[in-house]
């Protein structure tokens, strides 16, 4: 795992590009140059929408092996942010985490970056969920945020935002609001970001003060636009979920992120909905759960009530760990593999 002093080495060599990889979510990592001046519009971008200044507080949480933990750094580096780094973990905001590095009882966080695991887990304990609503500017990315997480986030008092983004972009290129009376499920591109959508449904990113190319994407969205009371455009988007994660079974297209945000309010156990080849359907739903956790009769349960009924898994696989990647992502690649192992 990369430190922070590393990294810093690296920002500070006579390279004008720094190495990043990619998580892996749908295949195997890969790395990728990107130029430092890049890196440097992408965190002003960010830190002037939310109006961080010189001096605010800044948690670095994520791994800086990853594309999101270098940007906080870089946050931190172009707006004169005061850096308060702990060790990745699942709960940040703890105390063998929060208190012990940042050298007193409660410092006040202005601004903090997280994956959806490590909120869940935060929300979940009374102590830490009272350090993390006092945030005040909290950003969630790398992950889909289910509907149970996003009412308990709208309840918070400071501003809460879901990024869209991915290593190519440099971190995230729009937001949408998660707390308050502005929530949405519409992403709102920064200034000078363009955003359309291809033949076959997927986001077009055109974005040059952080990417040098157009980026088509393998997200399926809905792109609209509007017009606002003194006359601009406005263009949102919102994710439907991705190209690669759907299942053709029988002739009919099941998108995988579609089902698990169905059966996610209704099983109390981490799951993962993915595929297999199925000779008379082509495809076949599969449902993989962690062993032991529960029972696969009442899992057959639940997804018969909630579930459309050619949506229901075919299969059922309980598998040792679920697999994720080591930014929280589920991997997907290896969510088929396990889905071979049917009984």
């Amino acid at each position: 795992m990369m430190t922070l002093q590393a990294f810093l080495d690296e920002w500070n060599n006579d390279s004008d590009r720094v190495l990043v990889h990619t998580s892996g979510s749908t295949g195997e990592p890969k790395a990728l140059w990107v130029e430092k001046r890049r890196m440097e519009a992408s965190a002003r971008i960010t830190c002037d929408f939310l109006g961080l200044q010189a001096g605010d507080t800044a948690l670095l949480c994520m791994p800086l092996d990853f594309i999101a933990g270098k940007m906080m750094v870089v946050r931190a580096l172009v707006r004169g942010l005061q850096l308060i780094s702990v060790d990745p973990s699942g709960r940040p905001f703890s105390v063998n985490s929060l208190q012990l590095t940042a050298g007193k009882r409660h410092p006040d966080i202005d601004f903090a970056a997280m994956v959806p695991l490590q909120v869940w887990n935060t929300v979940r304990v009374a102590e830490e969920r009272e350090r993390l609503m006092a945030v005040r500017h909290l950003i969630i990315g790398g992950g889909a945020i289910d509907d149970e997480l996003a009412r308990e986030l709208r309840q918070f008092p400071n501003a809460v935002w879901s990024t869209y983004g991915m290593t190519e972009t440099l971190s995230h290129i729009a937001l949408r609001r998660l707390s308050g009376p502005e929530t949405s499920e519409w992403y709102t591109p920064f200034e000078g970001v363009e955003v359309m959508t291809d033949g076959d449904g997927c986001l077009v990113i055109d974005a040059p003060q952080v990417c040098a190319e157009t980026l088509v994407t393998n997200d399926i969205a809905e792109v609209v636009t509007t017009t606002a009371a003194d006359g601009r455009r406005v263009v949102r988007f919102r994710i439907v979920g991705r190209r690669d994660n759907v299942i053709c079974s029988g002739g009919l297209k099941i998108q995988i992120e579609e089902v698990e945000r169905l059966l996610r309010p209704h099983l109390g156990s981490d799951f993962l909905i993915t595929k297999r080849a199925d000779t008379k359907y082509g495809e076949a739903v599969v449902l993989l759960y962690k062993k032991g956790e529960c029972r696969e009769e009442d899992l057959r349960a639940v997804c018969r009530r909630v579930l459309p009924k050619y949506w229901v898994p075919r299969f059922f696989v309980a598998a040792d760990e679920l697999p994720y990647t080591a930014t929280g992502k589920p991997a997907r690649q290896q969510a088929m593999l396990l889905a071979q192992d049917v009984r």
